[in-house]
């Protein structure tokens, strides 16, 4: 994610490097690589131009004043701060707050409609403690209705649909009767796929919202779809006035310039964003967070608050104790790996930390990058995972056949785990779980 921008962006700093102080002369040379970094990463010229311009009174007018600054680094904070402005200031909530509260999902064809509206009820149920509906209201794709009723029973929220009524409007309204007979709080309507330029399609979308009235309105954009996506945003804007917009597929390929562009374009908030195909990942777009990662800070507080949603106060001093008598067994290694898996990617969560982000630029490091050792685990008994001890030789082979190794590979990983176990017990509890979480990452191997 943003990582051609990140390096362009690095280039265009590493001019100031040497210098100084900021001089008109070096932060011309600065300016026009950065206007071309953000050129690259498909935002519009006009919007690039403004930027840098900004970037640049403000360069030149604290030349005199931060002397003691580094140019490089007074350029970084810069930058960051404008790019926090331009995508938006600060995080917009979401408004649901009525009987129930309605938040209409509307946006592309394949742009992760439906998906998002699984992640938003999985995210107002166990992080606002909400009780979501989802309304199946596009009735064209064949596949919607299902896959909607597969992701509400991922989440464990409720489902309302209408085999056999072609009406969307009414389907819409009359989820909001079965929602207060049922105690729905929040009633989430995924809206089919439409194309701006399709008339009939587009006066649909405004008559749900009309009979609806929701208190809530999102716009899904595949950001990947670059400027097309912010071109769209604006169309689909004049039609129904939505309240907010959410990014999807971040972490495909996308070169950032619907993240940065939307806001300026359509006047309207970022407030998801969308990075994996599990429910759990979600998040708040917040625009300071974003910078940073954007320039290659990481963002340790969302990597934080994603481990704090997964802690559990009991399984951490049940697990201690265990560390401390030398009793950390595969089965709590397996756990924990669990606990990893459910922050989120794997890549954008090392993304998040300071420094580790361009080391992994081009480390192949996805959703599966711990198979190997969970296939190695999965193939032992659960006395074995029990009881490392118990692993000799026989044990091993018949592993090994199990989970299609070698017996070197294997051995490898024993002897890792077990070194792993003697660190663990040598440390304090804080520090110790530090160090489990380095052993685990570099357990992972080659898949």
């Amino acid at each position: 994610m943003f990582d051609n921008l990140q390096e362009r962006l690095d280039g265009a700093f590493k001019v100031l490097s040497g210098n100084n102080k900021i001089t008109e002369l070096n932060i011309a040379t600065s300016i026009k690589e950065i206007r071309r970094a953000l050129v690259a990463a498909d935002v519009n010229y006009k919007i690039a131009k403004e930027f840098t311009d900004n970037v640049k009174d403000k360069a030149l007018g604290s030349s005199n004043v931060l002397n003691a600054v580094k140019p490089g680094e007074l350029m970084v904070k810069i930058v960051m701060d404008e790019m926090v402005e331009l995508m938006g200031g600060q995080a917009a909530g979401i408004n649901i707050k009525a009987n129930p509260g309605i938040v209409l999902v509307a946006g592309l064809q394949g742009s992760g409609k439906t998906t998002f509206s699984g992640k938003l009820a999985y995210y107002l149920k166990n992080k606002k403690s909400k009780k979501p509906l989802l309304v199946a209201c596009d009735v064209y794709r064949p596949a919607a209705i299902n896959q909607l009723t597969v992701l509400a029973e991922q989440v464990g929220a409720k489902i309302y649909t209408e085999p056999g009524n072609n009406n969307p409007v009414e389907i819409a309204k009359n989820s909001i009767q079965y929602a207060k007979e049922n105690s729905c709080d929040v009633v989430i309507v995924d809206t089919a796929g439409r194309l701006a330029i399709d008339e009939e399609m587009m006066k649909e979308i405004r008559a749900i919202k009309e009979g609806l009235q929701p208190t809530e309105t999102l716009f899904v954009v595949d950001s990947m779809t670059g400027q097309d996506a912010v071109n769209t945003a604006n169309a689909f804007n004049d039609v129904i006035n939505y309240d907010g917009v959410v990014l999807t597929k971040l972490d495909g390929d996308t070169r950032g310039g619907a993240a940065l562009s939307v806001k300026y374009t359509v006047g309207k908030p970022i407030k998801f964003v969308s990075t994996g195909e599990t429910m759990q990942t979600l998040d708040v777009f917040h625009p300071d967070r974003m910078a940073q990662r954007i320039l290659g800070m990481g963002d340790i507080v969302s990597f934080v608050e994603k481990a704090q949603e997964q802690f559990d106060e009991k399984e951490a001093k049940r697990l201690e104790k265990k560390i401390r008598k030398n009793k950390f067994d595969f089965n709590d290694f397996l756990n924990q790996i669990a606990q990893i898996k459910k922050m989120g990617d794997l890549k954008s969560l090392m993304g998040m930390i300071p420094g580790l982000g361009k080391q992994l630029k081009n480390v192949d490091l996805d959703d599966s990058a711990f198979a190997k050792v969970e296939s190695i685990i999965q193939s032992m008994t659960p006395k074995e995972r029990s009881n490392p001890e118990l692993l000799n030789m026989s044990r091993k082979r018949r592993i090994a056949k199990g989970c299609g190794r070698n017996i070197h590979e294997i051995n490898v990983f024993i002897k890792q785990f077990d070194e792993m176990r003697k660190m663990m017990k040598m440390m304090s509890n804080t520090k110790g779980m530090n160090k489990m979480m380095q052993g685990m990452k570099n357990m992972q191997g080659r898949r």
